[in-house]
């Protein structure tokens, strides 16, 4: 058994707990965000960079391949952090864990910034960014499940757990809009060799400022109630993982088949684009940049609002709505593209999130509730984590080969419609606790 904070024992008055609700989503929003930079900037340097840089005697398709291969490894490094903090979520409490999965990813991509091309150290340089990936994924796999319980295990009443779980969602496009607006300024103010070279590091080593800005931030929350009252009724399990593999595995499968229509067309949507929309549309690295930049900002208003219309239709029916048009909108999005017209290139970048947010909104809640309480970091975060094996990272490369065997974006659009029919059926498995109490545990063992 492990203590919590010096007061955990002590009742908060409404005001109070009030405060305690908004610091926890402050910092788990703020600490989503830095993590969530961190991962996003090494995609982009992989869509950019990193083919030419670190495999450079490949030809250009199969150096976008390797280097989207090394962006994978960092999808298979996050149920692998899902399964070592959601033990410790689980056993020592959210708050702890939060620090250190901070701390893993942080240090990782500050270090990147330090990998020198295959031109110094030859492919010793793709060892190590990989390496460095992996920890990455470390990271970032133990990080949703704190966040978003950090955040969720404070909400006071029942029907706002959707719009109140989606806050740490909020995370990712602000990440996305940090790094695509970096990067973008990095580009502009640069030469392309410059950028080449030196400028695509800077990005990496101003992680480490924000990330003492995330680790002041959560340093000052109080653990939550959820977790202090199982401390309390001595309900630790010894093994969280182990349990939640044996008492809820239909939920944790589920939860990662839910997830293939809304993370596999995202890293098409802000990965693979890069790739797609200079090399084959030739549009300009910068223009790319700034409009999925531009799309991260239709996240800031989406994801939050269909968190909270899911608290009034049901998480269930918000996400099938979503899968079906996430599914029907990837043959819109590379219509548009293949115009090769501006602004249609523009409005499909831009409004690409906007399916996507229909499930990532209401999608902390839904998979989050599915677990009980005393296994809910380990079994959250192994559902979660697990669909970057099948979906997140394998989305790009799927799109690449598909590309460069079909010369069509409509194939890739079969590929994302199918993803969708596979979440459609996953969500309707898929157990529904909208407005139900979730704070007591689901069974009595």
């Amino acid at each position: 058994m492990t203590a919590t904070t010096a007061n955990a024992n002590t009742p908060l008055s409404d005001s109070q707990h009030s405060s305690e609700l908004r610091k926890a989503v402050i910092a788990a929003t703020v600490g989503t965000t830095i993590e969530w930079y961190d991962f996003f900037i090494y995609g982009t340097a992989a869509g950019l960079v990193f083919g030419k840089l670190f495999f450079p005697h490949h030809d250009p398709v199969t150096a976008t391949l390797a280097a989207f291969g090394t962006y994978f490894i960092g999808f298979v490094g996050r149920p692998i952090g899902a399964a070592i903090f959601g033990h410790y979520g689980d056993r020592i409490g959210r708050k702890a864990t939060l620090i250190a999965t901070l701390l893993c990813m942080g240090i990782a991509t500050f270090l990147i910034a330090f990998v020198p091309g295959y031109s110094s150290i030859g492919i010793w340089g793709a060892v190590l960014i990989t390496v460095l990936r992996v920890f990455q994924g470390i990271g970032v796999g133990g990080e949703w499940g704190g966040s978003v319980l950090i955040s969720m295990e404070w909400a006071k009443r029942h029907g706002n757990r959707g719009l109140v779980a989606a806050w740490p969602q909020f995370g990712v496009p602000s990440g996305l809009f940090i790094s695509s607006l970096l990067m973008a300024g990095i580009s502009a103010w640069s030469s392309d060799a410059f950028f080449q070279t030196w400028g695509w590091r800077i990005p990496f080593l101003l992680s480490i400022v924000l990330i003492g800005i995330g680790l002041w931030v959560r340093l000052g929350i109080l653990e939550t109630p959820t977790f202090r009252r199982l401390v309390g009724e001595r309900k630790i399990e010894r093994a969280p993982i182990l349990e939640a593999l044996k008492k809820q595995p239909r939920e944790i499968a589920l939860s990662a088949f839910v997830r293939m229509s809304e993370q596999a067309p995202f890293y098409i949507f802000t990965t693979f684009i890069y790739t797609y929309a200079t090399g084959t549309l030739h549009m300009t690295r910068n223009f790319v940049l700034y409009s999925v930049a531009a799309a991260a900002l239709v996240s800031f208003i989406s994801i939050p609002l269909f968190g909270h219309i899911s608290d009034r239709i049901g998480r269930r029916n918000m996400y099938l709505l979503g899968a079906l048009a996430t599914g029907v909108f990837g043959f819109v999005y590379f219509g548009l593209l293949d115009t090769a017209a501006p602004a249609l290139i523009v409005i499909a970048i831009v409004a690409s999130l906007i399916p996507h947010d229909m499930q990532y909104g209401p999608q902390a809640a839904l998979i989050a509730e599915a677990f009980t309480p005393r296994l809910r970091y380990s079994g959250a975060s192994l559902g979660y984590q697990l669909a970057s094996i099948i979906a997140g990272g394998p989305g790009p490369i799927v799109a690449t080969a598909l590309f460069a065997r079909y010369h069509s974006g409509y194939a890739i659009a079969a590929y994302i419609a199918g993803c969708a029919v596979v979440s459609m059926i996953a969500t309707a498995l898929m157990p529904d606790y909208t407005g139900k109490d979730v704070s007591a545990e689901y069974d009595k063992s």
